[in-house]
């Protein structure tokens, strides 16, 4: 599905925040069957962040928040119209995180929502703010990606242990007529794939088949890998042609950072290069809704991602969920 309305808001600012506890390659050599050279060859991955056992999303959602303020002084929470989390980790079913940020940060007149869309959720929720303040209902719109994907990871599994972290990431966007920095933004759906990654809940069958009951995440990697590459090399050249622009002229590609080979057979091929890719899988692992924006500071933290660069995100997980969205960088 396409949004082609005129855009009106921009990304005025951004933060993250990572737990302080590593686990890396060589941990996990002690704790399962694997080796380092082994997942670094697969994955990209050399280590990922590892919340407390008293931490969960809501509290790496608020330090995400905290560090978007520090980086950008003077910064206002209290004007806030809406909060959007991303997440597929929340602290409860209910009350949300976005809840729970509204109490922390005592931000009056707020809507609260959390967003569902698995590892696409930050752009799902990053164009979810474009549109409601393009339609005017918001001025400004909070927008966090955050996960603790270690407290519903399997140790035991080598196929998907090696995979998950967490992590947060936040950004605000607010109203901006007469530069606005969304470009184009569409999003997607595969219903009948999710049965190829999940994590049991109320049921234990989806599409008629009994699912591993253990409230762990299960992943089909070479499923999710071909599922993938095949849906980000179709849809991206459908999106930038819809988006009236071409391959040459993306200055950064921005994807969930799910896994490095994935990425680089998407950029094969469609002609992207890959030193133009932000991949935040390296040091922090497949933090889901979170990896985006963590992607995002790293660009920015080292100068490279700069105002006026086209910056092309794109999410994609289970679900199977996809989005992306082309900006014009604003800071």
């Amino acid at each position: 599905m396409a949004l082609h309305p005129i855009s009106r808001s921009q990304v005025t600012a951004i933060g993250s925040y990572v737990p302080e506890r590593v686990l890396d390659n060589h941990d996990l050599e002690q704790m399962v069957d694997t080796q380092e050279e082994w997942i670094v060859k697969r994955t990209g991955i050399h280590e990922r962040r590892m919340a407390k056992t008293e931490q969960h999303t809501s509290d790496l959602c608020i330090e995400a928040v905290e560090d978007m303020v520090k980086r950008h002084p003077g910064l206002e929470l209290q004007d806030i119209d809406m909060i959007l989390v991303a997440t597929s980790t929340p602290d409860f079913p209910f009350p949300s995180v976005a809840c729970m940020l509204q109490d922390r940060f005592s931000i009056d007149r707020c809507g609260a929502l959390d967003v569902s869309a698995a590892c696409a959720g930050f752009v799902y929720a990053l164009n979810l703010a474009d549109a409601l303040v393009t339609a005017g209902q918001c001025r400004k719109v909070l927008v966090v990606g955050g996960e603790t994907l270690s407290k519903v990871t399997d140790y035991t599994d080598r196929t998907t242990c090696i995979l998950f972290g967490d992590g947060a990431g936040a950004a605000l966007v607010e109203r901006e007529e007469r530069t606005p920095g969304f470009i184009h933004s569409t999003s997607g759906t595969d219903g009948s794939a999710g049965i190829h990654v999940y994590r049991t809940g109320l049921s234990d069958h989806l599409n008629g088949v009994k699912l591993k009951d253990n409230g762990k995440i299960v992943q089909d990697g070479r499923a999710v890998f071909r599922l993938a590459v095949r849906t980000l090399s179709e849809e991206i050249p459908r999106f930038l042609s819809e988006a009236g622009r071409s391959v040459e002229e993306i200055d950064w590609f921005v994807p969930h950072s799910a896994n490095l080979r994935i990425i680089d057979s998407v950029c094969e091929k469609i002609g992207l290069p890959t030193e133009r890719i932000w991949f935040s899988g390296e040091r922090y692992g497949n933090t889901s809704a979170a990896s985006i924006p963590l992607a995002l500071c790293q660009g920015i933290d080292t100068g490279k991602i700069r105002e006026g660069d086209m910056v092309l995100l794109s999410g994609f997980g289970s679900g199977f969920t996809h989005a992306h969205t082309l900006l014009r960088w604003g800071f």
